[in-house]
């Protein structure tokens, strides 16, 4: 009686990643000295800046201070247990009046009973309400426009 033939065991057949392997692909992958041919390739739009933001603060600014404040910015000092005012005073050592568009009161609106507690806080009279008079309600562009126009 012959011999049966057997199908090759899976160990035999598996492919070995070679230690040559491995360093070519960090030559290839990994050099620093590459260029990325994608960044080359793009304008570059750099918009104009005020020249008082010349020493990389703006010398314009004083006391008394109007702050811009976000849904983000009043959750995480919530997590934290901090006094907005208060914590602002004690971070520009000056008089500050948190400033709350519309649009953050009605992101707050939105994110429903979870936030009652932030949008509690963004009701006190203390805080400065600003009229939006754009369409939507997405904060973050709205804040950027603000800035952006100053």
């Amino acid at each position: 009686m012959g011999k049966a033939k057997k199908a090759p065991k899976f160990g035999g057949m598996k492919k070995i990643v070679t230690q040559r392997a491995i360093k070519n692909y960090k030559k290839q992958v990994l050099d620093p000295n590459k260029k990325d041919l994608t960044k080359e390739k793009l304008p570059r739009n750099v918009p104009n800046v005020s020249s008082a933001l010349f020493f990389t603060y703006n010398d314009s600014l004083g006391p008394p201070y109007r702050v811009l404040v976000d849904t983000n910015f009043i959750n995480f000092s919530i997590q934290n247990k901090l006094d907005l005012e208060k914590g602002m005073m004690d971070c520009l050592y000056a008089k500050c009046t948190p400033c709350i568009t519309d649009c953050v009161m009605a992101e707050l609106e939105k994110l429903g009973q979870k936030y009652r507690v932030a949008l509690r806080i963004a009701k006190d009279p203390r805080f400065e309400r600003l009229p939006c008079i754009h369409k939507g309600t997405y904060a973050d562009d709205c804040i950027v426009e603000r800035v952006t126009q100053a």
